[in-house]
């Protein structure tokens, strides 16, 4: 998140970070003008790669991004399962590393009140959630306020990023370890470049 356009910024990240393994992986990219784009593939980083070229020029504006290698745990490394994934109203988006233990149900209760999931992943019930805390209840309208309220309900060993078309200045990064959850990090757009990471591996160049 900064001032250049986030898409290269976020693959030369993704590919300094192939080191570790993977099985898939993605990007979100959001403008100023309320709009998120999303692409994530399984295989190779060059799959991904392919996908973002065939891009349009005006998908590639956007100075904020959210950017993911996956090792599956919940669900087959598919397209389907690769991160990010997106809220219904393909407004708000995560990525995730972790597990969140409760996900079977939270995921039943989303399903019964209607939600259709995209993905086979634990991480999905997640941004479902703070979708429905950003449009509704006490929190409706503050995205920060939103994350918050749904890590309470989140169990597990896990580190979330958050990115909303609707706050394109704004990044929320949290980490918990099974009950226990903080946002570690609240990231909002300045003249300096921010990337919250889950590698000790520098991300990105520094020129």
């Amino acid at each position: 998140m900064g001032q250049r356009p986030a898409c290269e910024v976020v693959l030369d990240a993704l590919r300094r970070m192939e080191y570790r393994g993977y099985d898939s992986s993605g990007m979100a990219v959001v403008d100023g003008e309320g709009k998120l784009t999303v692409r994530r593939r399984a295989g190779r980083l060059a799959n991904l790669e392919a996908a973002v070229a065939d891009m349009a020029p005006s998908e590639l504006t956007g100075t904020t991004g959210l950017g993911h290698t996956r090792w599956a745990t919940h669900g087959r490394p598919t397209d389907r399962n690769a991160h990010p994934h997106r809220d219904a109203a393909g407004k708000i988006a995560v990525v995730h590393n972790g597990i969140i233990e409760n996900f079977a149900m939270l995921r039943q209760e989303l399903e019964t009140g209607g939600v259709e999931f995209a993905s086979d992943t634990d991480t999905e019930v997640a941004v479902h959630l703070v979708s429905q805390a950003y449009h509704q209840g006490d929190t409706a309208g503050d995205f920060v306020a939103s994350v918050l309220s749904v890590l309470r309900r989140l169990e597990g060993h896990f580190t979330l990023v958050f990115a909303n078309a609707d706050d394109p200045g704004t990044i929320v990064a949290a980490a918990a370890r099974l009950r226990w959850c903080s946002v570690s990090a609240t990231a909002r757009c300045s003249s300096a470049p921010t990337w919250p990471r889950s590698s000790n591996t520098p991300a990105t160049r520094s020129n």
